[in-house]
């Protein structure tokens, strides 16, 4: 499976750019992806619905990710929770070859991998799946990850019931992206650390003095 290359712009969301900047913030102290208890975003809480805990088992060749949450408002779209279960196992081998490979490659890569799918829900319209994931490292290996599933119909209102399972068609990949370059976020209205700013002598004489201050 083939993954672009992308900047944190690619995602649409503002909840998930959100999750996404609080991720990019604790990334960008050593460049690399943060422990999972470090990570903790402003009204979470809202979000939870929408999110997936997963523990990732690396002691096989392949990496296996374990399920750590129920009852979000996903569990739905797949017709039960899946606590405890393995993500192949709760996607089952029909949607696996669509859902896994995201899943290893933010693995593999340690960075965060959004995908965008169309699915059809029972009344056959039309509706954007849209995943970002967020990896955690212990140890210097992957161990956790968060899931942000969203969905849109440009409809309007569509039927979350058994989305993934409610019909014979299968998904329709859109985008698959990881996002790693441009790995920093700037809060808007702040000067970053390290950018030059020179302060001029606003006076009439022809010969104006500069001064150049470097923030560290």
């Amino acid at each position: 499976m083939d993954f672009a290359s992308a900047a944190p712009s690619v995602v649409k969301s503002i909840r998930q750019r959100d999750l996404l900047n609080t991720w990019l913030r604790l990334y960008a102290r050593q460049q690399v992806a943060p422990a999972i208890w470090e990570y903790q975003p402003a009204r979470l809480e809202e979000e939870l619905s929408d999110l997936i805990y997963y523990t990732v088992d690396n002691s096989t060749p392949t990496p296996r990710l374990i399920i750590q949450s129920e009852g979000t408002r996903i569990s739905r779209a797949y017709g039960h929770t899946g606590k405890g279960v393995l993500l192949e196992d709760y996607v089952g081998p029909r949607l696996a070859p669509f859902v896994m490979p995201i899943y290893h490659e933010c693995v593999v890569r340690g960075l965060p991998v959004y995908s965008v799918a169309d699915v059809d829900d029972i009344y056959d319209r039309v509706v954007a799946y849209e995943r970002l994931l967020l990896p955690f490292l212990t140890d210097g290996k992957v161990s956790h990850i968060i899931a942000s599933l969203k969905t849109f119909c440009e409809d309007g209102g569509f039927e979350i019931k058994n989305l993934l399972r409610g019909n014979d068609a299968l998904p329709r990949p859109k985008l698959r992206t990881v996002i790693d370059h441009d790995l920093f976020h700037r809060a808007p209205g702040r000067i970053a650390a390290a950018d030059v700013v020179e302060f001029a002598d606003q006076s009439d004489s022809p010969d104006v003095t500069a001064e150049i201050i470097e923030l560290n």
